[in-house]
């Protein structure tokens, strides 16, 4: 069992930063990958950045891509994700998942995901 929990969501200025947090609990941190996914109003669940099990292998949506930055501490049990240059089409619910599975892998589907938090709100401001 893996229990994530979100942090750091807010209300921010266009062009502003935040830093998300995934701390999580249960099994051993480091024997699985970590992604991030954002869901917005009316939209679809979609993929915005992973990192594998010990860090060394990333990977991030399109749309993000320079802008955001996923980051693990395994002595901490948690994962950020640093997004800056911050755009009002970034609001949306973000969510942290863990892969149990492959965790030497980074990847982009959410059914390939067994364990989910609760997420947090992102609002970006015009």
């Amino acid at each position: 069992q893996v229990q994530l929990v979100e942090s750091g969501g807010g209300l921010v200025q266009a062009g502003g930063s935040l830093r998300l947090s995934c701390a999580a609990s249960g099994r051993s941190f480091s024997s699985y990958a970590v992604g991030w996914f954002r869901r917005a109003p009316g939209k679809e669940r979609e993929f915005v950045a992973a990192v594998n099990w010990s860090g060394g292998s990333t990977d991030y949506a399109d749309s993000v891509k320079g802008r955001f930055t996923i980051s693990r501490d395994n002595a901490k049990n948690t994962v950020y994700l640093q997004m800056n240059s911050l755009k009002p089409e970034d609001t949306a619910v973000y969510y942290c998942a863990a892969d149990t599975r492959l965790p030497r892998l980074v990847r982009h589907d959410y059914e390939e995901y067994d364990y989910w938090g609760q997420g947090t709100q992102v609002t970006v401001s015009s």
